[in-house]
């Protein structure tokens, strides 16, 4: 005599197709979209912090050599407008797939890079203020702080790499049309980064 199967009631098999489609469901990437999203914004968001902490050292820089080069108004005035700038710019997790948008911060950060660029090579020609340790210190904490920004750049792009395969690529493509995701900006080189620049003293 064979033996039967145990009987299910009748609402247990009806349970059993979504009990299985669940679990598929759970190991097929439904959450990877969403989790790759949020790495990508949090990356951003440090990247930001770290423009925000230049922004805030080049009043303390400016003030310091306007004490030392007072005839260099210029070069500091451009500094000045160039952080103003900086501030009007403002961009959104939710504006990074707009690649357009992504261009105008960061030109509005590199018209800044380059005023620190020029204030810079002005303090060569004042060897006292070269010397002056406030001036020092406001030379360190930019230097730490641009090194942070390449950092905080760094680990951006990768996580827009990663989230960026992620919907584009199949299963996740399905799921980024379900979450209506589309690809992020990264960042692009500067024109003319691949020139060195020159420095000359």
């Amino acid at each position: 005599m064979i033996d039967r199967l145990p009987s299910l009631p009748r609402a247990g098999w009806r349970v059993l197709p979504l009990l299985a489609l669940l679990t598929l469901l759970s190991a097929c990437g439904v959450n990877t979209i969403p989790t790759l999203d949020e790495q990508a914004n949090a990356a951003w968001a440090q990247v930001q912090n770290q423009y925000q902490r230049r922004a805030d050292l080049v009043p303390n820089l400016v003030e310091t050599v306007k004490g030392f080069a007072t005839q260099e108004k210029e070069v500091l005035t451009q500094v000045t407008e160039a952080r103003a700038k900086v501030g009007q710019v403002q961009l959104s997790p939710e504006m990074l797939s707009d690649p357009a948008a992504v261009q105008r911060f960061e030109q509005s950060q590199a018209q800044l890079t380059g005023a620190l660029g020029r204030l810079l090579a002005v303090v060569e020609a004042y060897p006292e203020l070269k010397s002056n340790q406030n001036f020092l210190d406001l030379q360190a904490q930019l230097e730490g702080t641009e090194n942070r920004i390449a950092v905080a750049r760094r680990d951006y792009i990768e996580a827009v790499q990663r989230y960026n395969t992620e919907v584009r690529t199949f299963p996740g493509r399905l799921w980024a049309i379900v979450y209506g995701a589309s690809p992020k900006a990264a960042f692009a080189a500067a024109e003319g980064a691949e020139q060195a620049p020159k420095v000359t003293f």
